[in-house]
């Protein structure tokens, strides 16, 4: 009876999950143009091409999706200048992708990012952040531990509520 239990959940989290993107499309019409300036010299991402090609998608619709949450009309740009992800890689010797490790040391995300919102061509802010979070691993974390850029992932998403929502409907 508890697997049963902790099946349905899963399933229903699975639901929810699948349909954010679809509702925070809908949520409105802002959205994110996403550059990466140079991204084979970030300080941490994967090596091979197809594991950096997905954490990068999966960044890109991260900006997305925090970008739907702008007023209509409002466009969201990002430059990421630098990415270092949670944990530190360690090689995997039975082939397979590399294990990414956290031990809550030195080893927090970073993203060196620049950014602007804009509506009918007016830039309404802009700036260039360095952000990181040194206690991801001492917080909660609104992420499944299944996901990748979890902590990245909550690291945007308080940079983005305390700085660029809150100024944004501000207007």
């Amino acid at each position: 009876m508890k697997n049963g239990w902790i099946k349905l959940l899963q399933a229903g989290a699975l639901a929810a999950v699948m349909a954010l993107p679809a509702s925070a499309a809908t949520a409105g019409t802002a959205v994110a143009t996403v550059t990466y300036a140079e991204p084979d010299r970030f300080t941490d991402v994967p090596f091979t091409p197809w594991e950096r090609e997905r954490v990068l998608k999966q960044l890109t619709a991260h900006f997305d999706k925090l970008a739907a949450s702008l007023p209509p009309g409002q466009e969201f740009k990002v430059e990421v200048l630098d990415l270092d992800l949670a944990g530190q890689t360690k090689p995997n010797f039975r082939g397979g992708q590399d294990l990414r490790v956290m031990n809550g040391g030195a080893d927090w995300p970073h993203i060196h990012l620049r950014y602007s919102i804009s509506e009918g061509g007016k830039v309404l802010k802009s700036g260039e952040e360095k952000l990181s979070n040194m206690q991801y691993l001492h917080r909660m974390n609104s992420y499944g531990n299944n996901e990748l850029l979890r902590y990245e992932k909550q690291m945007l998403d308080d940079w983005f509520k305390q700085t660029v929502a809150a100024r944004s409907a501000t207007r």
